[in-house]
């Protein structure tokens, strides 16, 4: 279920109204956790904060005319996702996240490489997620970029 919103207020006008809430609330979270230096925008149909091609002019290795993506949320049929960059990459941030969740949840947690899905929507860990993305700084997340994914 991609959107063609241009921005994130169309992406969030354009939900059904039960997921407004959650999504508007997820993406305060993300913005007052963020460290500074990622950008807000809409990416791959859906909400995401990305490395804007002023710090990071090399973009995105799938598609350099794309920024460096990092991490971005997304209302499914079924399921609220998010998709953290930095999990995939971060062994150590990966285990940490599955450390924490049972502390938050009571759910048994869905993930896959970077994407985290939530069934059970009045159990969205938000203050976890706000520390998730809290760990790590735009030079932090580049510089793993760097040794993770861009080869070249």
């Amino acid at each position: 279920m991609q959107s063609s919103a241009l921005t994130p207020n169309q992406y969030i006008a354009e939900l059904p109204e039960d997921r407004k809430a959650i999504i508007e609330k997820l993406r305060k979270v993300v913005i007052d956790n963020i460290p500074s230096g990622f950008v807000e925008e809409m990416g791959y149909g859906m909400l995401g904060y990305v490395v804007p091609h002023s710090l990071y002019p090399k973009g995105y290795h799938c598609n350099p005319k794309d920024p460096l993506p990092f991490f971005g949320m997304a209302s499914q049929k079924n399921t609220v996702n998010i998709y953290h960059m930095g999990v995939y990459a971060d062994p150590k941030l990966h285990d940490w996240f599955v450390a924490e969740y049972p502390k938050y949840c009571k759910s048994k947690l869905d993930m896959g490489k970077s994407c985290i899905r939530f069934k059970k929507l009045d159990e969205i860990p938000y203050d976890l997620i706000g520390e998730l993305v809290a760990k790590m700084t735009v030079e932090q997340w580049i510089e793993l970029y760097e040794v993770s994914f861009n080869k070249k």
